[in-house]
């Protein structure tokens, strides 16, 4: 897999593998479709001397199911952990959204981190750390990932469409990598996020009663928190663009409540339609 831009990052974590200085378990942290997964599906391919690790009998993929990280997950994971390696030097270990663990998961994995039990790397995934318990974050040497500029990954899309295609990929990807790869290999994505941007225009041109119909509409739509993503792309470019103080501060105001309504969606059992209507109510 192509990696775009993170060179800070990767130039860490090649001098730790080179020196053979490994953490039993890191934490890398950032935005959502980033990289980060794919870096550390690099860092343990490198580690293992193999291009493709999906199958490799050493390789564990922790994922949520049905938004979280369950103990029975952890409890497994502990087991396998405690097994030599069939082929690799070291069992290699990715928990994508590691904040996504119930908190009887966490304290089940803490153990883990405090007692190792095999030559092992575990690669922590979150875009909400602050969810992780404090015990656990001081038990992982914390790399932070960042945007990445848009001349990076401009240089990348080039090589592949239009410069016009380009530009237009690079407005919508705010500085995420997987995103602009994701809408090079399914251009249906740009328009579905062009349609949802009218949507949003014409919505909040709307009375109430609308907009909370659209709630209920949006609420049912299991890619809701990728209209709200959109949204949140409309007001920072609304951002970028504005000059009035009083037009910004509204604008910062959105953008922290879509947040909000994102954040909740993802990790709590929040009603998705009360949390649209209370959203609708702040547009």
């Amino acid at each position: 897999m192509e990696i775009i831009g993170h060179k800070k990052q990767r130039e860490i974590l090649k001098k730790i593998v080179s020196l053979n200085e490994v953490s039993h378990a890191i934490l890398f942290s950032g935005p959502e479709k980033i990289g980060k997964k794919t870096i550390a599906f690099n860092l343990i391919s490198s580690l293992f001397g193999e291009k493709d690790i999906s199958s490799h009998p050493d390789f564990i993929l922790i994922e949520p199911q049905e938004k979280q990280i369950q103990i029975n997950q952890i409890r497994d994971l502990s087991w396998r952990l405690s097994l030599r390696p069939m082929k690799a030097p070291l069992l290699g270990v990715v928990i994508d959204e590691a904040h996504s663990m119930t908190r009887e998961a966490q304290n089940c994995f803490l153990k883990t981190l405090e007692e190792p039990k095999s030559q092992s790397i575990l690669l922590l995934i979150s875009n909400h750390p602050n969810l992780l318990l404090p015990t656990i974050l001081s038990r992982c040497e914390n790399i932070k990932f960042y945007p990445v500029r848009r001349e990076e990954i401009r240089k990348y899309l080039n090589k592949k469409i239009s410069k016009e295609e380009t530009e237009e990929i690079l407005n919508f990807s705010l500085g995420r990598p997987g995103l602009a790869i994701e809408m090079l290999r399914n251009p249906d994505r740009i328009k579905s996020t062009k349609k949802k941007i009218k949507e949003l225009i014409e919505i909040l041109h709307s009375p109430l009663s609308l907009r909370f119909k659209y709630a209920k509409e949006l609420s049912e739509d299991k890619n809701l928190k990728e209209t709200l993503k959109i949204w949140l792309i409309h007001f920072r470019d609304k951002l970028v663009c504005c000059r009035d103080k009083m037009n910004l501060t509204r604008i910062k105001n959105i953008l922290n409540e879509i947040q909000e309504t994102i954040f909740l969606i993802s990790t709590t059992n929040v009603n998705p339609k009360l949390a649209l209507e209370i959203l609708m109510m702040k547009l």
